[in-house]
């Protein structure tokens, strides 16, 4: 460890200042990326994340079936993350509360000037000010992502899943999206990017996400994947 002793800096010495807040900002943000390669070496609970609108209000059809998708999956043995907030999410957050099984409900919010306070149905939460440290914990805590239909906000946690996984920041993880809302925009993907005379993804890259018409399917999809997980936690050692 360096022991030389670093001059003080006087706060009239404006870009003096601003360096010394640049050094820490840039080595406070690899401290945060050391700590985010920690892993447990077995996790307890396989845990899904569900996207979708905060619009949506109760007694609709897209309400409902979120709901009754997340009891399925808490009866399955899954944790329910996420945005914490009202619509799909609290659906979502509603259907892992009725389950029988210890499932926890977990909300993962971000401060927004007009977003509502945590739905009811959460009973863990996590807060954040950015969206860029909310979406971090969402990748860094989940083992499946189901996407209902949403707006913008639910296109960029897509999007940001769907990268992620291109370029291996995120390996054998479910990107699936439910609904006939999505399937356009893949193909707009898909003709876009591929067409062009110097392609601008790769054909894979479209087979990332996977499009099903209903939550039934997205299950079978859930079920299939957490089933290899729990024979991968099996094989696992236990830490001494």
């Amino acid at each position: 460890m360096s022991t030389t002793k670093q001059a003080n800096i006087s706060l009239a010495d404006e870009d003096a200042v601003k360096e010394v807040l640049s050094e820490a900002v840039l080595g406070l943000w690899e401290v945060v990326n050391s700590l985010t390669r920690l892993r447990p070496s077995k996790k307890d609970r396989y845990r899904v994340t569900i996207f979708g609108s905060a619009r949506v209000q109760p007694g609709t059809f897209g309400y409902e079936e979120t709901k009754r998708c997340a009891a399925a999956l808490a009866e399955m043995g899954c944790d329910i993350i996420t945005g914490g907030g009202p619509g799909l999410m609290q659906a979502a957050n509603e259907g892992a509360s009725s389950a029988p099984e210890r499932a926890k409900s977990i909300g993962i919010r971000v401060d927004l000037p007009f977003e509502q306070e945590i739905n009811t149905f959460v009973n863990q939460t996590f807060e954040h000010r950015t969206f860029f440290t909310r979406l971090h914990q969402f990748v860094l805590t989940s083992d499946a992502f189901v996407v209902a239909p949403g707006g913008i906000g639910t296109v960029l946690e897509t999007l940001m899943v769907w990268q992620l996984l291109q370029v291996h920041h995120l390996n054998d993880t479910p990107l699936i999206l439910v609904g006939d809302m999505w399937p356009g925009l893949v193909e707009w993907a898909r003709t876009s990017m591929l067409s062009a005379d110097s392609p601008l993804a790769s054909p894979e890259d479209m087979n990332i996400p996977q499009c099903v018409d209903n939550a039934e399917q997205a299950l079978a999809v859930i079920e299939k994947h957490r089933a290899a997980w729990l024979q991968n936690q099996d094989d696992k050692p236990n830490p001494s």
